[in-house]
């Protein structure tokens, strides 16, 4: 059956077995090394790479089948899996970007990513021009002979806009530019990037797609007729395995694991979050609710285009940084921790964990105000989270 043909929650469950093997539950190989039995070393000394095992740096049978999978969920020509969401993002920028290049990227993005822009890849003689990315004019403006990338989050962490995609795609593919999308925050499930002619697409696999908070993991898709079609491939040998960044072979089993009970889990939280954003901005105590799906969003006609939920991230801003902190540790079903996309509903304030190292001045033009409080829904059921949040609420003023 061609997996092409298959709603999205089917494809999300199915995969073809091992022909050996017929196990409906795909095996972990946990090795390192592989024999070069056979014709193997005359195959890998006359350029075979992929059609082989050779190392597990290189690559490994259970990380190509969780590659595969995300291809076919993601509607990619390609996948690549690394050993977290930033190294997918580093990886896909140093497989395009030498020096001299010049990056257009969006001021919001996520903590690290932006760091990344901020400090670090001016040190490869890269530079970088932030900008408001729903703003079409000024990343228009923003583009140079120079520049080779444009770059954005499909859903921003931890503000929520959602650039217009097909028209950034027009503008950036008439002047050769490639586009890449970080699509952690929507997942597969909720925005499919590469549809609106997005060139390449970073996922931390940790969030949505893994959903159990027990694997770290990222991927790069491709699909693009800018790019090379061995683009990704070269990515594999050239940057990937000399910079040694794979992901084990047990990470790839619990995330491709994971990824079959993806449209399973996020239709529910995306039910949650839309539920608990209508509750939040009727709530006396809650100054702004930040949810695609809320009328009120500036980007909610983006959203509706581009999103087949609104995800099932929100966050909202309360009166102070304190009274977020307060709020947070009041909870008793939700959970306050660092990370997203499990099953549980996990919460932060963006401004004093994940951005703390950014100054107040910088994080407030970028949208993260004092007392912003982000949401990543779980399973629960939502009375029971609406409840606990209420409580926390009416606490909020008490004292700890």
């Amino acid at each position: 059956m061609s997996s092409k043909k298959l709603d999205f929650a089917s494809r999300a469950v199915f995969y073809e077995p091992e022909p050996e093997s017929q196990s409906v539950s795909y095996p972990i190989y946990m090795s390192a090394n592989f024999q070069y039995g056979g014709d193997i070393y005359d195959q890998i000394v006359a350029g075979a790479r992929k059609e082989v095992n050779i190392y597990s740096r290189c690559g490994n049978p259970t990380e190509y089948k969780f590659e595969e999978h995300i291809a076919q969920l993601t509607g990619a020509d390609a996948c690549l899996a690394t050993a977290s969401g930033m190294a997918a993002i580093s990886h896909a920028l140093f497989g395009i970007l030498k020096a001299g290049d010049h990056i257009v990227t969006d001021l919001t993005t996520y903590s690290s990513t932006h760091e990344f822009f901020d400090h670090r890849i001016g040190d490869f003689g890269i530079t970088v021009t932030f900008v408001d990315t729903s703003d079409p004019v000024q990343v228009e403006r923003a583009f140079t002979d120079k520049t080779k990338v444009l770059y954005f989050e499909a859903l921003a962490n931890p503000t929520m806009k959602v650039p217009p995609m097909r028209k950034l795609v027009e503008l950036a593919h008439s002047r050769g530019i490639v586009v890449i999308c970080d699509n952690t925050f929507a997942s597969p499930a909720v925005c499919l990037p590469h549809s609106f002619g997005v060139d390449v697409v970073v996922e931390s696999a940790t969030k949505f797609i893994g959903g159990h908070n027990d694997a770290v993991g990222g991927v790069i898709t491709q699909k693009s007729d800018i790019l090379p079609k061995d683009w990704l491939e070269d990515v594999r040998w050239n940057t990937l395995n000399k910079l040694g960044a794979p992901l084990s072979p047990f990470n790839a089993w619990l995330l491709l694991r994971g990824a079959q009970t993806l449209a399973l889990r996020v239709e529910k939280q995306c039910s949650n979050a839309a539920a608990l954003a209508r509750y939040l901005e009727g709530h006396e105590k809650v100054k702004r609710v930040f949810y695609p799906g809320l009328p009120s969003h500036p980007n909610h006609e983006s959203a509706k285009e581009q999103l087949r939920n609104f995800g099932a991230m929100l966050s909202f801003q309360v009166e102070s940084e304190e009274h977020g902190v307060r709020l947070l540790k009041r909870l008793q079903l939700c959970c306050f921790a660092a990370s997203l996309g499990g099953l549980r509903t996990t919460t932060q304030v963006p401004g004093t964990m994940a951005f703390l190292d950014i100054p107040s001045q910088e994080r407030h033009a970028m949208g993260i105000v004092d007392g912003l409080v982000r949401f990543s829904v779980g399973i629960e059921h939502i009375d029971d989270i609406i409840a606990d949040v209420e409580q926390a609420l009416d606490q909020m003023h008490i004292d700890v």
